[in-house]
């Protein structure tokens, strides 16, 4: 602008054999990694290649190798996918314990009737979660849209003269002037942070009498840029000894953009300015209360006489409503305000005020989005969570000593023993174990007959192994040309 501006588990690999035991069930095993059982006898003399007891098809399918930095990657992409699924399975599994791990057992609820007040509001925290978590969501869908506020912007326009001095020692106060101040100020504005006089406008223009200033120096331009550094106001300052008329011309910052509309669309619409959804809006609400979607076929619209003034052709696809409006949105219409620069004394003080009709952030928006950003409450909550769980737990470890002192008061012997019982099975389960421990710990169990075959039969698996050993070290010296000294 012309003028002046100011601001405010591995395996072993010994090839052992685990053998059968008395007890077991018919044709079932123990788990082993060497060779299957068989009968004793000579030592094995097959495909040295194939070891005893892997299929050929196995082991062919073994030999093929992939490059290194190709297994390398395969390894890093199975590892990175279970540590993925592992994180899942555990959220997961966390959320579940978390929703059970707060209701009481029923046992607990008969011996003690006040809990049922505590799972009366377990219940309503349930409903008042349900209830904030729809809230929330209709908080999010509703800062996506635009959330608009009308209010006054007041603005002030005002000069000021400055007659020509004789004895002035500068050129500037021997020639008469004026200065042109254009501010203002959003009525009851009661947020935080005060926006700025400029942050309202696209652009300012100011024409003075052209007669006067002549064609190249009567227009003042200010033009809203990237990089543009807001205001509180501009001041323009010419020289002048006269009174001079003058325009302003404002262009509202309209976010998101309006456009006005042709002449023929606005009166069809009942609308002049607005944003392009809202104009897109009420074309559909002209086009359904007028019926003119095709019952055939509902892509196209049979314009009646008016959209057919407008848009110039009979019928037209709902995809091509968008591409037609934008030869029918024009720019909006600035602001035009006629002012008198006036160089009488009498008239310095006086102020022009003009109110304009501005759209600013809702208020309500920023505590909506402070709401959603808000973690305070949320880590309270989980702290009072966290107690409520470990408060369950202990009752349930509670409920767990009543029990076992109240069956071990009513039968000591019989509980013992019961308890025995329970670990041995559970022993069983944990080291899966086919068999009975208890006889097998005595040496008796040791002395039966088929001990002495069973013995052979392990001797002989380990001779196999050996020997196996020896015959693929003798392959691999052969390949590579090492003799035996």
């Amino acid at each position: 602008m012309n003028g002046v501006c100011w601001e405010q588990g591995q395996g072993s690999h010994d090839g052992s054999q685990h053998f059968c035991r008395p007890g077991m069930p018919s044709g079932a095993r123990m788990p082993h990694q060497g060779a299957p059982m068989g009968p004793p006898g000579p030592p094995y003399v097959g495909n040295p290649s194939v070891r005893p007891g892997m299929p050929q098809t196995v082991m062919e399918t073994t030999r093929k190798r992939t490059a290194p930095q190709q297994v390398q990657q395969q390894q890093v992409q199975q590892q990175v996918q279970q540590q993925q699924q592992a994180t899942q399975n555990r959220a997961r599994s966390a959320k579940r314990r978390k929703m059970a791990d707060k209701i009481l057992p029923q046992r607990i609820r008969e011996l003690v009737p006040e809990s049922q007040a505590y799972m009366d509001l377990l219940a309503f925290e349930r409903k008042l979660d349900q209830t904030i978590m729809r809230k929330r969501v209709d908080i999010q869908e509703a800062l996506k849209r635009p959330m608009k506020q009308k209010r006054k912007l007041r603005l002030y326009i005002s000069n000021t003269f400055n007659p020509a001095k004789s004895d002035a020692d500068d050129s500037d106060g021997s020639i008469a002037s004026w200065e042109l101040r254009v501010e203002g100020k959003l009525l009851d504005d009661l947020s935080k942070q005060k926006r700025k006089f400029s942050s309202f406008f696209k652009s300012l223009v100011i024409e003075l009498d052209k007669d006067l200033y002549g064609p190249d120096n009567h227009l003042v331009e200010w033009h809203r840029t990237p990089t543009t550094q807001e205001t509180d106001g501009f001041q323009v300052k010419r020289p002048g000894d006269v009174s001079v008329r003058c325009t302003l011309l404002l262009m509202l910052d309209y976010q998101p953009p309006q456009f006005k509309l042709d002449p023929r669309l606005a009166r069809l619409l009942g609308i002049h300015t607005q944003t392009r959804s809202a104009i897109i809006q009420a074309l559909w609400q002209y086009i359904k209360t007028n019926k003119l979607q095709d019952s055939h076929d509902k892509e196209y619209i049979n314009c009646d006489k008016y959209f057919q003034q407008i848009f110039d052709c009979p019928r037209l696809k709902f995809s091509e409503i968008p591409q037609r409006l934008t030869n029918l949105l024009l720019p909006p219409d600035p602001i035009v305000i006629n002012h008198i620069i006036s160089v009488d004394p009498n008239d310095q003080k006086k102020t022009a005020c003009y109110d304009i009709d501005v759209e600013v952030e809702d208020p309500l928006k920023g505590q909506m989005s402070s709401f959603l950003l808000s973690t305070a409450n949320q880590q309270e909550i989980t702290a009072l969570d966290n107690k409520i769980h470990e408060t369950i737990e202990s009752i349930n470890q509670l409920k767990i000593q009543r029990d076992f002192m109240l069956s071990f008061s009513k039968d000591p012997k019989g509980y013992i023993q019961d308890l025995l019982r329970s670990q041995s099975r559970d022993l069983k389960v944990m080291t899966d174990v086919v068999g009975n421990p208890e006889e097998e710990r005595r040496a008796e169990f040791y002395h039966e007959p088929w001990s002495q075959e069973a013995v052979s039969r392990y001797f002989y698996c380990k001779c196999v192994f050996f020997f196996q050993i020896q015959q693929r070290r003798q392959e691999l010296e052969q390949s590579l040309g090492v003799r035996n000294t």
